[in-house]
């Protein structure tokens, strides 16, 4: 069981987004280091432990699924060094990390930020996958209902014509002009000091596995053999 995180880790995240910037931040790395990444690491690893059970093929390593607090400044207006949350995503390790569906759970100083989907599949694997639905859009309407209760509606941004090969009037043309397709929901961050934080990401993972899988279907197949034992960079 995971205890929760410590009142300390919501105090830094707070004090971090006032004070973003370097010379606050060095002289308070090991309070980051004890209060945040090590209990997030250790979230992981228990959530992985329940992954076994409906999603084994999301376990992840857990310092390469835990991202980094460095912010890639180089081609972005805003120069603050630091995010101000700390997230970790759980990929289909067979799979590329960023375009295929999978879990993700973030927190901030307000939020337990969940999600469940596709969030930045490539050319091939928008394709891949909209040539799917065309074929299986009935089976994946009654499927991506089923986690409305605890991850709210699927949702993603869309093209505003039916992308070329599909015509136009397809009973799945609202899911195939969808570049995203995701599932998004926000929980009050005191839920992450309790030992509840485990259970409830873990039973809104559960709920939208069934959808992640049809997601990722049409990519296995065309995943090389050589991927699969690897774990995502």
């Amino acid at each position: 069981m995971f205890p929760g995180f410590s009142p300390e880790a919501l105090t830094f995240l707070r004090s971090l987004k006032r004070n973003n910037r370097r010379e606050w931040f060095q002289p308070r790395k090991e309070i980051f280091e004890t209060k945040l990444k090590t209990p997030m690491i250790q979230l992981v690893e228990a959530i992985n432990a329940e992954l076994l059970d409906f999603a084994p093929e999301h376990i992840t390593d857990p310092k390469k699924a835990v991202y980094r607090i460095y912010r890639d400044t180089r081609f972005s207006a805003d120069k603050t060094p630091y995010k101000t949350h700390i997230a970790a995503i759980f990929p289909n390790h067979g799979l590329q990390k960023h375009s295929s569906a999978g879990f993700y759970f973030h927190l901030t100083e307000k939020s337990v930020g969940i999600a469940a989907g596709s969030y930045m599949p490539g050319p091939d694997e928008l394709r891949a996958v909209r040539a799917w639905l065309a074929e299986n859009h009935a089976a994946f309407r009654k499927a991506s209902r089923a986690p409305q209760k605890l991850l709210g509606k699927l949702e993603g941004s869309a093209v505003t014509r039916m992308p070329k090969g599909f015509n136009a009037g397809h009973p799945a043309e609202d899911l195939i002009r969808m570049k995203q397709w995701l599932y998004w929901v926000e929980l009050d961050a005191k839920i992450a000091t309790t030992p509840r934080l485990l259970p409830e990401l873990v039973k809104r993972f559960r709920a939208g596995a069934p959808v992640i899988a049809m997601l990722n279907a049409p990519l296995r197949k065309n995943e090389p053999k050589s991927a699969l034992a690897t774990y995502p960079a």
